[in-house]
């Protein structure tokens, strides 16, 4: 059985408070978007020399994975815990560039635990699956049904979010990462919480025009200034059209939206970059 993991975009991010188990409290919109790993899961035979119950073989654009230590395998021992489930052989074929503000590690673990859920019909409910996401990433619960979500809290909290014209459908995407590299830890002790004067999730419902001056990533600024390579494509975006250009997460992806399908070629305007121009 094959599920493809989709990677998302925030829309928007504002670091309101240090909470007190150290994380950090957060308002955001995560949006889906059409990238996605492929992860497929087949029983193992009982007779397999395997010494563990998940055996996970990872390929495509992943860089040094640990694949014991990976979150898929992490979801499988998650439910094994509470569920009777079998030995499994599972391929995760990477096509999601990691550290990138994308969260493909987040949407592996969350398919997966929807993956086990059908293939063994676990019957175990969107928000018990979620609850059990939650506890692998502080995104993971998105992907449990990737439909756009103004989310808080770590964000766990889930709630839904309404975008113009039917939430972007038609509307088309560049995304660019170049070889940067940005440690979200780190991005985060840059950081000074503060509580927007108007949340992300009321001026995404706002006309698109209208996010250009409103809609902020709270990360942009501490890593632009380390990586100023992040705000000059940001603004050569904006210079090429797009309604709206952000960084994702804490990056280093960067993206921007635009409203008719954009003529030009994103790997000869940005190259050396991982780039895809994709319709939403």
């Amino acid at each position: 059985m094959i599920v493809f993991p989709c990677a998302k975009i925030n829309l928007g991010l504002n670091i309101t408070g240090l909470r007190e188990d150290g994380y950090h409290d957060l308002e955001t919109v995560f949006y889906p978007i059409p990238v996605t790993d492929a992860l497929e899961v087949k029983h193992m035979d009982p007779d397999f020399p395997s010494d563990v119950a998940c055996d996970l073989k990872i390929t495509g654009n992943a860089v040094d994975c640990n694949e014991s230590d990976n979150l898929v395998v992490k979801a499988y021992n998650l439910l094994a815990r509470d569920y009777s489930l079998p030995r499994v052989h599972t391929h995760l074929c990477k096509r999601i560039p990691s550290q990138a503000g994308l969260g493909g590690g987040s949407s592996d673990a969350a398919y997966m635990i929807r993956l086990l859920d059908e293939r063994f019909r676990l019957n175990i409910g969107n928000a018990e699956m979620e609850r059990y996401a939650a506890q692998l990433g502080a995104d993971c619960a998105f992907f449990i049904t990737s439909e756009p979500s103004y989310a808080t809290g770590i964000g766990e909290i889930l709630e839904p979010a309404d975008g113009p014209k039917g939430n972007l459908n038609g509307y088309y995407i560049v995304l660019v990462k170049p070889d940067v590299a940005v440690s979200t830890g780190a991005a985060y002790k840059m950081i000074e919480c503060r509580k927007p004067a108007k949340s992300c999730r009321e001026i995404v419902r706002q006309p698109i025009d209208t996010w250009k001056e409103e809609l902020i990533n709270d990360f942009e600024k501490p890593v632009f200034e380390q990586h100023p390579i992040l705000g000059e494509i940001k603004n050569r975006l904006y210079e090429m059209g797009a309604n709206y250009a952000a960084m994702s997460g804490s990056g280093s992806c960067m993206f921007g939206i635009f409203e008719q399908e954009p003529e030009f070629d994103a790997n000869q305007e940005f190259p050396n970059t991982w780039n895809k121009t994709l319709r939403l």
